[in-house]
């Protein structure tokens, strides 16, 4: 019997059980439409990881001291230029957690102080010392200051100081007496840059290393470490921590990102397992309906068997049936699994509202999820979907084929 009548004849036979068909089909639609659904928000949401990850410079890595009495030194920075090959640049830079007072004229705000080795700072991160206005003077002095975004735009839409203008900053330094007043030349403001380098320098101000060492009368506790290639970060954040001796944490963005890469794999893969219980339990009502199909066809298929039909012909008869329902049911299951991922997705940024910045209100990050149908799990849910269904089919359709001619002509 050749294989286009096989299909023939199964998809006659469907048509003429049109609602347990339906319903057969059903639950493979069920079982499809969840993978892909899951797949596709799984997609986005490492789509939109990636793009925020790429505010992240993965060719840096940052050095920090453990412990209140640990601090970095030049030399630290010095020796990991010159005997890391993989090393551009080591930079040492001051930052302080408690913020400082800014005052303007009668304005006033609240910042963090930030002292960098400009020039070396530039090397490091040219894409964030970016001059919305002025620049800096060279030589740098030592009374100059930095203005990041946040800082030189308020709220209010007014500039917080002209370049060229002076700005008094209040400092606590933890010591009597505790607040020392300082005052510099603002000499630019920068464009806004976002939160790369794990900090936000848009929230911050920038003053001369020297002068933050001034200041504060210690070492540095921090450093940033330019390499040659994001490659490298991970061997370079070991040879660091081996070099300095002393208790300090070496933080590679890129190794961050395959960390959070492999994560996402394994919950998109339980996921798909979750799903795909769906599909199994479709293929176990494929099975029982199937079952009940052979019984009721045993006349018929004892009638085929005496007009010739193989045991093969009966087999790949129901077979043929089972594919169809996995067939349609799969194609039927990517548009409806496609369209509840954007359903899901528009759900789920609707359950926090975001400000205008697109940030959650209360300070997390929105769940602005696109779904991404991807080619290859479509094709992979679909084989899915129709080997799940033959694999049902394969006991009752095998009992089809091994049924005795002369009994199953004699069945009421």
């Amino acid at each position: 019997m050749r294989r286009k009548r096989i299909f023939s004849m199964a998809w006659e036979n469907m048509r003429q059980r049109k609602l347990r068909t339906t319903l057969t089909t059903l639950g493979v639609i069920i079982g499809i439409t969840a993978i892909l659904a899951v797949t596709s928000l799984g997609e986005g949401f490492r789509m939109m990881v990636t793009e925020q990850i790429e505010y992240f410079e993965l060719d840096v890595v940052m050095v920090m001291p453990i412990g209140r009495e640990t601090y970095l030194t030049s030399e630290d920075a010095g020796n990991i230029s010159q005997v890391i090959d993989e090393v551009v640049i080591a930079t040492p830079v001051m930052q302080k957690m408690m913020p400082i007072g800014l005052y303007s004229g009668e304005k006033n705000a609240t910042a963090l102080l930030l002292g960098v080795n400009f020039t070396e700072f530039e090397v490091v991160y040219p894409e964030r010392l970016v001059f919305d206005e002025g620049s800096l003077p060279q030589p740098i002095e030592n009374d100059t200051i930095v203005l990041g975004y946040s800082v030189a735009h308020p709220e209010t839409g007014e500039a917080f100081a002209e370049v060229g203008g002076e700005v008094k900053v209040e400092i606590y330094v933890g010591r009597l007496p505790p607040i020392l007043n300082y005052n510099f030349t603002v000499a630019g403001t920068l464009k806004e840059s976002g939160a790369g380098t794990l900090i936000s320098i848009d929230n911050m101000v920038l003053i001369p290393l020297n002068t933050a060492k001034e200041i504060y009368k210690t070492d540095y506790d921090m450093m940033f470490v330019k390499l040659v290639d994001q490659k490298y970060s991970e061997r370079v954040a070991k040879e660091i921590k081996d070099m300095l001796q002393k208790p300090v944490t070496a933080l590679a963005p890129s190794v961050m990102v395959q960390r959070a890469g492999n994560i996402l794999d394994m919950v998109e893969i339980f996921l798909v397992g979750i799903a795909g219980i769906a599909l199994l339990v479709a293929g176990v009502g494929i099975m029982n309906i199937m079952t009940v199909s052979v019984m009721e066809r045993t006349r018929e298929i004892g009638i085929l068997k005496a007009v010739g039909a193989k045991n093969s012909n009966i087999l790949s008869m129901f077979l043929a049936e089972a594919a169809l329902i996995g067939l349609t049911g799969g194609l039927s299951g990517i548009p409806t699994g496609y369209g509840l991922a954007h359903f899901l997705s528009y759900a789920l940024s609707t359950i926090r509202p975001q400000s205008s910045n697109g940030l959650i209100q209360d300070g997390g990050m929105a769940l602005n999820i696109m779904p991404v149908l991807s080619l290859s799990w479509v094709a992979g849910a679909l084989v899915f979907g129709i080997v799940v269904s033959l694999l049902f089919a394969l006991y009752p359709a095998r009992k089809a084929a091994k049924l005795n001619p002369v009994e199953a002509l004699r069945y009421e």
